[in-house]
């Protein structure tokens, strides 16, 4: 019994119980930096709708703001609208948070890789959020926006003024975004069924559809989410070819 518990323990923890303390630490340090660099950034209201202003002027000259009329479509279904809500709140957490504890237990060769993507990506939205503060749709009701998070939980946002850990003005880049593309792609070349493996290349067109439908995003945050996570990609590849066999995507 013991030599098939320390064959098991070597399957699922490759690296030790203090490889996971060590992942889970990084992690949670990583993520509360940006979480209070976030809340830190000077971010005038003034400044953050006027970039959001500019942002909707240059959809309009593309022709491609229909957020309002995608909203407006789904909100015609309570049930796609509370499932939207719903997705939006868990995306960046039960989903980001589960498919990482898959990786590490099942494809742990390719964890390191995600796991320096996603740090750098959060350094990169950083940038973003000082250089371009910028207020979501929601704070535009005068386009038909509507804040359908607020809706479903029954949490309104009255106060929208930046505190230690929330910056109502950080939209640009969207991080559903990144997050989606950089948990949904790795899992879709890692998993097995053919099913599943569609199912991760399409998530992050549903969570972009998400953060269109609850308000929350504006396509080109979108867009700017995908370039970032494009750009932790490709630092992360650069930072496999310093330790290859630890941190190259496998």
């Amino acid at each position: 019994m013991l030599a098939r518990a320390r064959a098991l323990q070597a399957r699922a923890l490759p690296h030790g119980p203090a490889d996971v303390v060590r992942q889970v630490a990084l992690f949670a340090a990583a993520y509360l930096a940006y979480r209070l660099v976030r809340g830190m950034v000077d971010s005038r209201a003034s400044v953050a709708f006027e970039n959001a202003r500019n942002l909707i002027d240059a959809e309009r000259t593309l022709h491609i703001f229909v957020e309002p009329a995608v909203q407006g479509w789904t909100a015609s279904s309570a049930v796609a609208t509370d499932v939207a809500s719903w997705i939006y709140i868990n995306a960046q957490t039960t989903v980001t948070i589960s498919a990482l504890v898959w990786l590490y237990l099942f494809r742990n060769e390719s964890f390191y890789f995600v796991r320096n993507m996603m740090v750098v990506a959060m350094a990169l939205a950083l940038v973003g959020y000082i250089v371009f503060p910028a207020a979501p749709p929601r704070f535009f009701p005068e386009w038909g926006f509507f804040d359908a998070v607020s809706d479903f939980t029954g949490v309104t946002s009255d106060s929208v003024a930046v505190n230690a850990l929330f910056n109502p003005y950080a939209a640009v880049p969207s991080m559903h975004v990144a997050f989606a593309l950089m948990i949904g792609w790795p899992l879709a070349r890692l998993v097995r069924p053919p099913v599943l493996r569609a199912a991760w290349y399409a998530y992050p067109l549903l969570v972009t559809w998400v953060i269109v439908v609850t308000g929350n995003h504006f396509l080109a945050d979108a867009f700017l989410g995908a370039c970032t996570a494009g750009l932790a990609a490709y630092s992360a590849s650069l930072m496999a070819r310093a330790r290859p066999a630890a941190w190259a995507f496998a």
